[in-house]
């Protein structure tokens, strides 16, 4: 049994992973204004919460660059204090048993390979789209990280003002003086604004899925993330972009899809052992 966790700048998500299934599961608000040894000691409380004698690892996605080797987590977004934290070695003195850390899209990427819509894929690139966007790269089965477990870093690819996360997350509504949640109930209500802004949002990501089409040419996209839940209202305009795409022997044959797979992150997170 794996201990697995999620820990975000918004929530830390914790539970006991065992043949795909999440046991006791446990989510708290992350202190993430606190001092670096804070966060510590609320992550070292939620593990002793839920640890027990069976538990032969744990599993940690993090929102940052990792040394997975060594375990260091650098420049944690939305949790300032943790510049640098040499997390596995924290924990594995703290709980004796082996520590794995990466990237939490990575988690969420590798979670759907191994238990979810990308199972049936040799390459894929997982997309996580929420508070801001992140993805993961599958290459011949296995979870590709380059250095630092950094690539698959396309939100930060430079896009029209700013970059692609500003366009394809919560940060385009934002830009609006709103959020997904309100647009996407109006839209639903045919709201018109509502829904233009949504197709406006397509189009954004049809241009982000052409990117990971020049970059990694998967057989697959997965798309997860709190914004999946209104992939209806925005579907037709990014498939009509991607139909742009100069290569369509690649383009016609991508699918795309949406995750179904509850607790994809944790799930993954539970998995690094095997990667």
């Amino acid at each position: 049994m794996k201990l697995a966790i999620d820990l975000g700048g918004t929530n830390i998500r914790i539970a006991q992973v065992e043949d795909g299934r999440c046991l006791n599961k446990v989510s708290v608000p992350c202190l993430a204004q606190a001092d670096s040894s804070m966060v510590l000691g609320q992550l070292f409380q939620l593990i002793e919460r839920v640890m027990n004698g069976r538990i032969d690892g744990i599993g940690i996605g993090v929102p940052s660059v990792v040394d997975p080797g060594k375990g260091i987590v650098y420049n944690v977004a939305n949790i300032s204090s943790w510049k640098e934290v040499h997390l596995k070695t924290i924990l594995e003195d703290r709980f004796k048993v082996q520590v794995a850390i990466n990237n939490d899209s990575n988690c969420f990427t590798l979670g759907e390979k191994k238990f979810g819509a990308g199972q049936a894929y040799v390459n894929m690139v997982g997309v996580t789209i929420g508070t801001g966007i992140g993805a993961g790269v599958i290459v011949n089965h296995h979870l590709y990280g380059g250095e630092y477990v950094g690539a698959g870093e396309i939100g930060a690819l430079p896009y029209l003002d700013s970059d692609y996360e500003h366009y394809c997350s919560s940060f385009f509504f934002k830009r609006y003086g709103t959020t997904g949640e309100i647009e996407a109930k109006k839209a639903k209500e045919g709201v018109k604004e509502s829904l233009e802004l949504w197709r406006e949002f397509g189009i954004h990501m049809g241009n982000l899925l052409k990117v990971i089409l020049f970059t990694y040419s998967p057989q697959a996209i997965v798309l997860g993330g709190g914004i999946v839940s209104a992939f209806s209202l925005f579907e037709e305009t990014m498939r009509d972009v991607i139909k742009g795409f100069p290569y369509n022997v690649i383009s016609d044959k991508v699918e795309v899809i949406t995750s179904h797979l509850k607790d994809a992150s944790l799930l993954g997170a539970s998995a690094l052992f095997e990667e």
